[in-house]
């Protein structure tokens, strides 16, 4: 049994039928990749997990039960998204930005060791850990973000395009942090469009297009596939 299972999931944003019967699944202590263009559904699926977006028919299961619809419910269980865009409170600190994601939990002393991971993982916010986070470059920017994401202390967590708008290095230090949070025995649903370094990381992964699954396999598989490699790598075989 996996531990996320999405099955034959339609989302439908007025008369845009934007996910057409998808199904996946992730195992638990994988990195599951999806890959596809701009307007392929890659965010409607993460945000029908989330229950940010209504799902029209389907089912969505967490560790063999149906997961509930309501977000903050959603995180409560054990599943957070790290949004496309960042989407960190410009106001606020680094530190407070970090609290905001432990919002659901009252284990105080959890709560401040969880801090102290996410400065070990990433040195930079320790070090900036009272400028306001409006002031952050993207890349610290998506640090934070993803450390506000492992400070709900989720099994899962979703990441829907961690690299966009970062320079090479900067993407090279994500896919770093992404193994390293695998690692941890996290759960890891990608959204990514960069396909090669998604592929390269992915236990599993899906190329999703207009809505449908059109191919699935192990990352490995996906990234020797020529149609993938014509398709999404920028490769002709």
């Amino acid at each position: 049994m996996a531990m996320l299972e999405i099955k034959d999931l339609n989302v439908f944003y007025g008369g845009i039928h934007a996910l057409r019967g998808v199904s996946i699944d992730v195992e638990e202590g994988q990195i599951v990749s999806i890959i596809g263009s701009n307007g392929a559904g890659k965010s409607s699926l993460m945000n029908a997990i989330s229950g940010i977006v209504k799902y029209k028919s389907g089912e969505i299961l967490y560790k063999g039960q149906k997961l509930t619809t309501a977000p903050n419910k959603v995180v409560k269980a054990g599943i957070c998204q790290v949004p496309e865009g960042r989407l960190i409170f410009a106001n606020l600190t680094v530190y407070e930005n970090l609290l905001t994601g432990a919002y659901l939990r009252s284990d105080k002393a959890g709560i401040q060791n969880d801090v102290k991971r996410v400065y070990e993982m990433f040195p930079r916010l320790e070090e900036r850990k009272a400028q306001i986070a409006g002031t952050l470059s993207g890349g610290e920017q998506q640090m934070l973000a993803i450390g506000r994401g492992i400070m709900s202390a989720p099994d899962v967590i979703m990441l829907d395009e961690p690299s966009l708008g970062l320079a090479p290095l900067m993407v090279n230090t994500i896919f770093d942090i992404i193994r390293e949070i695998k690692e941890m025995g996290k759960t890891i649903l990608l959204v990514e469009q960069n396909a090669l370094k998604a592929l390269s990381v992915a236990d599993r992964a899906y190329v999703l297009e207009q809505g449908r699954i059109t191919r699935e396999g192990t990352g490995g598989e996906l990234l020797n596939d020529p149609g993938i490699a014509e398709a999404y790598l920028g490769k002709r075989n």
